[in-house]
């Protein structure tokens, strides 16, 4: 593979190195999510196991403003159990078992500050102060959802495809598993490139609503599961982190000009979310 081939690994703390209190904060709160890592897989892992399917359709679709939801499909298209779960600005998980509750607690807790530093380190590449992307996104009441999957191994699959190519909205979308393979995503080239996840390596995307902000300097990532090489089930979770659900969001005025004029139209991201005729959590 070419560079552009690559997903690049960033060393977190390394973004805030000029200020010695900022690089031993971001530490912390990277090493913090990094310990809650292995608790957040295991938590996921118990729900699966330790619940059975009735118990979990308990949380099969009620209404519009469902803050917890499963959803089950094996077919071509789809292989995967889910539980959507909506984290921030207010945390909801199943009450069973314990384990899953305050083991994802914790490492979502971490994140949301790994998330703040991010916006940090992102909104100085692009050109601004450190809290641009902070308050264009109102990140303090951001509304996150967390979607705990459980893949199947490809011998029990209906198809190969675990989950079909997509973008995500948002800021960014951050994914952990328990094992390698799997996820893939769409090289500026064309290539689908097999993301291999170093253990205790949190791996982000971008979402579409940074693409709409910049007006398409930084694009979101088209990425896919295959289950082709799963010889055994694999447990992942992605957490989509956005802006507030009120937020308008638009290309900024920063990124517009005679050679790029606006892209995107501009509507809040409770809208965009509904755009679809989708539920908030989907």
């Amino acid at each position: 593979y070419s560079f552009l081939d690559e997903i690049p690994t960033i060393d977190y703390s390394l973004l805030f190195s000029k200020d010695h209190n900022e690089r031993a904060k971001s530490l912390e709160h990277l090493g913090k999510a990094c310990q809650d890592f292995e608790g957040a897989l295991k938590g996921i892992s118990d729900f699966f196991e330790l619940t059975n399917q009735e118990e979990r359709s308990e949380y099969l679709k009620k209404n519009s403003m469902d803050r917890i939801r499963w959803y089950l499909r094996s077919d071509a298209g789809e292989n995967r159990e889910n539980l959507k779960i909506v984290t921030h600005p207010e945390y909801h998980c199943p009450s069973k078992p314990d384990s899953c509750k305050d083991a994802i607690g914790e490492y979502l807790k971490g994140m949301h500050e790994v998330e703040l530093g991010l916006a940090k380190a992102i909104s100085t590449t692009l050109g601004y102060e450190e809290t641009y992307i902070e308050k264009e996104f109102k990140l303090e009441a951001g509304f996150d959802v967390a979607t705990l999957n459980l893949y199947p191994p490809s011998l029990q699959s209906k198809g190969s495809t675990g989950l079909a190519e997509h973008t995500d909205p948002g800021f960014f979308v951050s994914i952990i598993q328990d094992v390698k393979g799997g996820l893939q995503v769409l090289s500026h080239k064309g290539n689908w490139i097999t993301v291999n996840i170093p253990r205790n390596t949190i791996f982000i995307g971008i979402g579409d609503h940074l693409e709409i902000l910049t007006n398409g300097k930084y694009k979101s990532h088209i990425h896919q599961v295959i289950l082709d090489n799963n010889e055994v089930k694999r447990i992942s979770m992605a957490t989509l982190h956005g802006p507030s659900l009120d937020t308008f969001v638009a290309p900024a005025p920063g990124f517009i000009n005679d050679s790029h004029p606006p892209t995107y139209g501009g509507m809040t991201y409770k809208e965009s979310l509904e755009l679809n005729g989708f539920d908030e959590i989907d």
